[in-house]
């Protein structure tokens, strides 16, 4: 997608937003403060940009590329202090903006999460801006410090459902949350395997499948079953591209709000993404699929 069309896409949401809110609003502004001079359709559509760019730094994209070669798209450019102040302003616009931008729910998804590092571990007893909110967790890898992104995607990539959470929470806690709109299967590793859990998503039809761990007794699988839940490795290519392609992860943040704008920002930039990772299923597996579900 072009910046052109990006554009017009944040710029179209943003209006029907604005209309929206106007049925709502009763009376006139009595917010007193600077005007911004960049609209938030221009703001979300440079942040979104950015992880789209294949900078490392918003500092060196906004200063570098932005302020450069994008004066005549966004003629009314403020620098780069200005600008990060105002990127506080459209946290709510990114969130809904996100929402609208989940894909459709097939009956086949695939969760898991992935760890938001915000700080090295030699730093972890003087850090401040996460001090009251991160927590420490435990990969595959080490401990880290900061938060974990759960996502829940279907077989063509098309994010259904994200959730931000410290890093000490359970990975099956907000899993109750993340299937609100999903129905058939759900496939998840071992960190998923719960019977409560298991037996609530079941009541609310949906299937969650997760491997079995040695010490557990065996259970009849589906051959299908058997084959998706080798598939898992379809979300995890999706963490590594929002963590190297969207940039969601780094340890600059100086605000919460910043950090929130970047994970929303990148999580948009994945969906505007045109091929993502997909399963690439051929219309006879798809024409087997409801009898599975």
């Amino acid at each position: 997608m072009s910046l052109i069309e990006l554009f017009c896409d944040v710029d179209d949401f943003c209006q029907s937003l604005s209309k929206k809110e106007a049925q709502f609003y009763l009376g006139q502004s009595t917010s007193k403060g600077r005007k911004p001079t960049l609209d938030t359709s221009e703001v979300m559509t440079i942040l979104i940009h950015f992880h789209q760019a294949g900078y490392r730094t918003f500092k060196s994209y906004y200063v570098d590329y932005v302020t450069i070669h994008l004066r005549s798209e966004f003629p009314a450019l403020v620098s780069y202090n200005r600008f990060v102040e105002l990127t506080s302003l459209v946290l709510k616009p990114l969130c809904l903006y996100l929402h609208s931008r989940f894909g459709s729910v097939t009956g086949l998804s695939f969760i898991d999460s992935t760890p938001l590092a915000v700080c090295h571990n030699r730093r972890i007893a003087r850090h401040r801006t996460f001090a009251h909110l991160a927590g420490r967790g435990k990969n595959s890898v080490d401990w880290f410090y900061g938060f974990k992104l759960h996502l829940v995607i279907n077989e063509v990539g098309q994010l259904l459902a994200c959730y931000l959470t410290p890093a000490n929470v359970d990975d099956r806690q907000p899993v109750p949350h993340l299937a609100r709109r999903l129905f058939g299967k759900l496939f998840g590793d071992k960190g998923y395997l719960s019977q409560p859990l298991f037996e609530q998503l079941l009541a609310r039809g949906v299937q969650l499948i997760t491997p079995r761990r040695r010490n557990m007794p065996n259970r009849l699988i589906s051959l299908w079953d058997k084959i998706l839940l080798r598939k898992r490795t379809l979300i995890e290519t999706v963490n590594d591209q929002l963590k190297n392609i969207s940039q969601i992860e780094h340890s600059r943040h100086r605000s919460v709000n910043n950090f929130l704008v970047n994970v929303m920002a990148g999580l948009i930039a994945y969906t505007h993404q045109p091929k993502k990772p997909a399963l690439h299923l051929s219309p006879n597996q798809l024409a087997l699929l409801p009898s599975i579900l």
